[in-house]
């Protein structure tokens, strides 16, 4: 799925020590409805681990994302003695689709430390995902060609070729 955070991510830590992150993803449906507008679904999800914690520290409220998973159906008895059945995305792997340049930060966006490139992170089951440098996709970019702007020569030796 590829959507927009709702909201900041809400990173949690388990008794045990495991990180979890919970947010909630708006997708664009694919049809418009009769008044021809585009509507939204709202999906929560939630990642677990490292995953987790990158997630919390390099996406925002508006952030566009891509995300695998899988749907998830669980139960619990709120304090009315009521039981409520929840379903939720779990994320196995995200990816940034936005470049850090095309990201507006929020105020808590400001504070979090930066490493100065995109990061995918990793899945919940511990690979390593590509980095979002090579995998995201600008929808807004005009030019896909990323040296049209820049006038000055490229050295590049031969043994750099494939060619």
């Amino acid at each position: 799925m590829v959507g927009r955070l709702t909201r900041d991510p809400e990173l949690r830590y388990t008794a045990n020590g495991a990180a979890v992150a919970s947010f909630t993803l708006a997708v664009n449906r694919q049809f418009t409805n009769s008044q021809g507008e585009r509507e939204a679904d709202f999906i929560d999800c939630v990642i677990w681990r490292k995953a987790a914690e990158n997630f919390a520290n390099f996406t925002h409220k508006g952030s566009l994302v891509g995300i695998d998973g899988r749907l998830q159906t669980r139960n619990y008895e709120n304090q009315q003695g009521q039981r409520v059945y929840v379903t939720e995305t779990v994320v196995d792997n995200f990816s940034l689709l936005e470049s850090r340049s095309d990201r507006k930060p929020t105020d808590s966006q400001q504070n979090k430390p930066s490493n100065g490139n995109g990061f995918s992170g990793k899945g919940a089951d511990g690979q390593q995902k590509q980095n979002a440098n090579q995998t995201y996709s600008n929808a807004n970019q005009t030019n896909s060609d990323p040296f049209a702007d820049n006038s000055k020569p490229i050295d590049i030796s031969d043994d750099d070729l494939p060619f």
